[in-house]
Order: C-alpha cells, then sequence, then structure tokens
C-alpha cells in the first residue's frame, strides 16, 4: 500500500505544475497512513494465530510486536503530517488597509501578518519524502536479515538526509543537512562493518542462523569435548570443536558490537550523541519534530530483536548498551543546564531518555521489555507533544512585537526566523499571560519528562528502575534517580520564563482587531495528548494491558 501510493504521489507531483498543492498532498498521504494502519490492524489476528508471517524467502518477518509498532509510526506521522495539511492559523476578519490579499500566489490566504506563509507550504516533496522514511522503517522493523536491515537503514537515512536539507534558503538548514549526511554515512558504515563481520563468522546473512547459532553457544558447555554440526553458507556440514565454537562466540560478539554503535549513532545515544544537538537546532522545527521520533522507533525495536535472540549469561555484546546507556544519563542531564537554546535543549532531553531506553533493553527479560515498551510509546507521545506545542507558540508570535525595541531587532536578528520562530528560551518569558491553555499544556509535558506523579512519564520511570533493581543494577538506577533530578532543573527553567517572568510583547499596532486563532487542528491534538498525559492514571489499564501482551508475544515465541 505504501509503495503503490508513493509511485502515485510521484507520479503526480510529476504532472503538476502548481506548487500550491502541498496541502492536498499531505492531507492525502494522511489518508494513506490511516488506510495502512487498518489494514494492519485488520490483520493482526494472522499473527496472532500463526506467530508471524515470513515474507520475500525469509528477507521480511512480521511478528506481532512489528505491525503494532507499524500502527504507532502511522498514527505518529499523521499527526506530524497534520502540521502542513492545514493552516496554522485562522484567517483576520476586519483587517485594515495593511493587511494584503496575496491571490497572485495562486492562494487565497489572507492578511499580510498572520497568514505569512511558512516554507513548509510551498514543498509538495515533503509527504513524499515521509513516505520514502516510513517504508524504511516498517522494512527495518520487520527485518530479518542483514541486507534487508542495511537497505531499510540507508531507505530510512536517506529519506531523513533530504527533509533535512529541503528548506533551500536556509543556510542553516543545509548546513545541519549535510552534517548529518556526513555523519550518518559513517554510521552506516560502522554498521555494514559489524554485518560483514557477522558473515566472515557465521557464513550466513540470515538472522535465523544467528540466532539458531547463539542458541548453540548458550546450552554448550566450553568445557566439554563436542562436536557439533549445522549448515554453513555453502550448506556443507563441518564439524566445530570446541575451540572453534569458543572463538567464533567471541567474534560475533565483538561484530555485535561494532554493529550496535552504528544504531547508536543513528539514535544519538552517548557517546555518539555530538551531532544531535547542532543539527536539532539548525533545521526547522517542522522537521525537528520528524527527525526528533520517528528515526529512533525504528532502529529501537530492531536493536530490541537483536538483544532479545543473541544476549547471554556470559561475555555478551549488550554490555556496550549498558555503558551507553549511562554515558547518556549523565550526559543528556549535565550538558543540558548549559543550553539557552530550546530545541538544543530537547535535543539533549532526548539524549537523557535514550538513556532510560537503553537501560530497559539491555537488561533483557519479560519486565524490562515491558517496560521499554511502555516508555517508547509514552515518551514518543510526550516528545511529540512538546514539539507541536513549541510550534504552535511561533505561530502565535506572528501577531506580537517586543516592548522594547532593542529585544525586538535581537530577535528579527535570529537566523531562520520564518521557519523557525521559537529558538531560545527566554522567548517564552511571560507567555502565560499571553495563552494560559498553551502554556499549561506545555508545564504538564515538561513535568512528564521530568517524572512527577501521576504523569505518565512518572509510570514510565517506575517500571525501568523497578526491572533495573531487580535485575541488581544498582549503581544504574541510583544514577538514573539522580539525573533525572538534575534534568529537571533545565525544565523548570523552562517553566520559570513562561509563569513567573515578565510578559515583553504587545499586540502589533498594525491590527485593529485581534481577531487571530489558532487553528482547531493544532489545538485539537495538543489538547488530547496533553489530556492522555494528565489523566493517564485514570485509564492505566489499557496502557499496561498492551506493553504486557507485546513482551508476553514476544517471550512467547
Amino acid at each position: 500500500m505504501l509503495i503503490s501510493s508513493l509511485n502515485i504521489l510521484l507520479l503526480s507531483n510529476a504532472v503538476s505544475t502548481r506548487r500550491d498543492k502541498s496541502i492536498l498532498f499531505s492531507r492525502v498521504a494522511n489518508i494513506i497512513f490511516i488506510y495502512c494502519s487498518l489494514l494492519l490492524i485488520l490483520n493482526l489476528k494472522l499473527n496472532f494465530l500463526e506467530k508471524g508471517v515470513s515474507l520475500l524467502g525469509g528477507l521480511l518477518f512480521c511478528k506481532s510486536h512489528t505491525q503494532i509498532f507499524s500502527v504507532f509510526l502511522f498514527l505518529l506521522v499523521v499527526i506530524i503530517l497534520t502540521l502542513t495539511s492545514f493552516y496554522p492559523r485562522s484567517h483576520v476578519n476586519n483587517t485594515n488597509i495593511n493587511s494584503v490579499n496575496i491571490n497572485n500566489l495562486g492562494i487565497n490566504y489572507i492578511t499580510k501578518l498572520l497568514g505569512k506563509k511558512g516554507e513548509q507550504f510551498k514543498l509538495m516533496e515533503y509527504p513524499l519524502i515521509i513516505i520514502f522514511v516510513i517504508s524504511g522503517a516498517i522494512f527495518l522493523m520487520a527485518s530479518n536479515d542483514l541486507i534487508t536491515i542495511f537497505l531499510s537503514i540507508e531507505l530510512q537515512s536517506y529519506g531523513l538526509y533530504i527533509i533535512c536539507t529541503m528548506y533551500r534558503n536556509s543556510e542553516l538548514s543545509t548546513n545541519a543537512g549535510l552534517t548529518y549526511f556526513l555523519l550518518g554515512g559513517l554510521s552506516s558504515c560502522i554498521i555494514l562493518l559489524g554485518q560483514s563481520l557477522l558473515y566472515a563468522n557465521t557464513g550466513n546473512t540470515s538472522l535465523d542462523s544467528l540466532y539458531l547459532i547463539e542458541d548453540i553457544f548458550k546450552n554448550v558447555s566450553f568445557d566439554e569435548s563436542k562436536t557439533l554440526y549445522f549448515y554453513l553458507k555453502d550448506y556443507r556440514l563441518m564439524p566445530l570443536t570446541d575451540f572453534y565454537i569458543t572463538t567464533s562466540h567471541y567474534s560475533i560478539q565483538i561484530s555485535l558490537i561494532i554493529m550496535s554503535v552504528g544504531f547508536l549513532f543513528k539514535i544519538s545515544a552517548a557517546p555518539f550523541h555530538f551531532w544531535s544537538p547542532d543539527v536539532y537546532d539548525a533545521i526547522p522545527t517542522i522537521v525537528t519534530t520528524f527527525v526528533a521520533i520517528i528515526a529512533k522507533i525504528s532502529i529501537l525495536i530492531i536493536l530490541l530483536e537483536l538483544v532479545y535472540y543473541t544476549s547471554n549469561t556470559s561475555f555478551t555484546w549488550t554490555n556496550n548498551l549498558v555503558l551507553s546507556s549511562l554515558i547518556s544519563l549523565v550526559i543528556g542531564s549535565v550538558l543540558g543546564l548549559t543550553q539557552f537554546r530550546i530545541k538544543r535543549l530537547y535535543a539533549y532531553s532526548t539524549i537523557s531518555h535514550i538513556g532510560f531506553i537503553l537501560l530497559a533493553l539491555s537488561i533483557s527479560n519479560i519486565e524490562s521489555t515491558q517496560a521499554f515498551f511502555f516508555y517508547l510509546i509514552q515518551y514518543s507521545i510526550s516528545n511529540l507533544n512538546a514539539f507541536i506545542i513549541l510550534i504552535t507558540i511561533g505561530y502565535s508570535f506572528f501577531s506580537l512585537v517586543y516592548k522594547d525595541i532593542n529585544l525586538s531587532n535581537e530577535k528579527n536578528d535570529l537566523k531562520d526566523m520564518n521557519n523557525s520562530p521559537i529558538q531560545l528560551i527566554y522567548q517564552l518569558k511571560g507567555y502565560f499571560k499571553i495563552n494560559p491553555l498553551l502554556s499549561i499544556s506545555l508545564a504538564i509535558t515538561l513535568f512528564s519528562f521530568i517524572g512527577v506523579p501521576p504523569l505518565v512519564g512518572f509510570f514510565g520511570k517506575q517500571m525501568i528502575l523497578s526491572a533495573a533493581l531487580d535485575n541488581g543494577y544498582v549503581f544504574i538506577t541510583f544514577v538514573a534517580i539522580l539525573t533525572s533530578v538534575i534534568s529537571a532543573v533545565y525544565y523548570l527553567v523552562i517553566i520559570k520564563n513562561i509563569f513567573f517572568d515578565a510578559n515583553e510583547y504587545k499586540l502589533n499596532s498594525s491590527l485593529e482587531n485581534n481577531n487571530i486563532f489558532i487553528s482547531s487542528s493544532l489545538t485539537n491534538i495538543i489538547a488530547l495528548i496533553t489530556m492522555i498525559i494528565l489523566l493517564f492514571i485514570l485509564i492505566p489499564k489499557e496502557f499496561f494491558n498492551l506493553s504486557n501482551i507485546i513482551s508476553l508475544m514476544l517471550y512467547c515465541y
């Protein structure tokens, strides 16, 4: 369905000469994703009965948890595309003579001030590239072969590189996209190196054979003299002595460590995080919303499968995930304290939360997997809400000017002002007096990041820390609690600026009547996600049961 729709939209783009159809294309892409979600939901019963479906000769293997997270991805993308499917502000009535009707652009969009068109409404390719990225993500989560893993990662990554550089008139966006491309290419080389070593040590690219070999290693004592037989790449039975088993086992583990480094680079986990604050800050906020959320989910799901099938009680490659988790918790919390640019602060916040996710991933038992699924779902929703609120605040600022002319000049000197109106934390000073409901929604989301009960973020952290303590990870649990307290400081700085600092804005005098409203497409999404975060404690059973069922299906297989 995705590939067929993509071909149709590409053809439509090729034969169309009008550039104002980007909104229509975004709406069509939303319909495509909703239809794909319905298809997956209707076919979930097949996986429940058959424990998964193998496709294309074993290159892909669809399991229940991959289908559920595919539906989750589709729904997230529908929300993100809503930002470009509808105009962000309602029309201004009774405008004065300073407002102009820009019909010469082919769009009946009124008012000079608030009808200011962002570049996201001029890019017809935006939803097309997003479909490319989502196709790669869906294939990656269902990959069952080293070849499909690499091809899916590249299909996803190339789309992300293009989206970052799509705003051609933005120098910052172009630089960030090139940085992302070069470092992303480096991480792909590391993944390919690890896969090459895996092939050299196992003689096969199928993950099934890797899982089988690891299962043999788990059940064989290296002190006993045995000879094992199994098929390698040329389908010949080859004897494996204890010495060969021991050396091959460690070679496979080292290969998985190398491959996991590339994955950690892709999800911006420390110490491979250095690119993400610069890229997040430089690209337009709408693109940051997509890059910061969608790109990580598919890689974390494939990492989960590798950890589940290849972890061992002795030397295991998942030890590097524990180390990365520890470093991510520290770096994401400490370096975030020095940030004054809000998207860089969001980037370090993401690094800190990736530390929690990796901690749950490295434990690898049924309790930690439940925590992993729940935390990934709730954090993706909360992070999406934080970015949408930031974008909405930026839209509302087009009707305001600073009272102090010096601040106004400083604001106008910000690079890429049109695509990222909110760049500095101090720009949010006194915003509660401008829009109380939007301010409260952002505060609720930030408190959820901190882990304040009874918000949904508290239950995610509690589940992971409980699983870590039960498995003897006392030190890293202490570090996680300490860094959560430290990271609360920079969240509270944002809340202080919004609620307790003086308001520095006034209405633009060029407007006689301030009949300006945020579009219902934005307000409804923010209200819905905020209510989920706030009122989760009233309906916890559904979310907990979902994560429990997914993890039970994985471990029952």
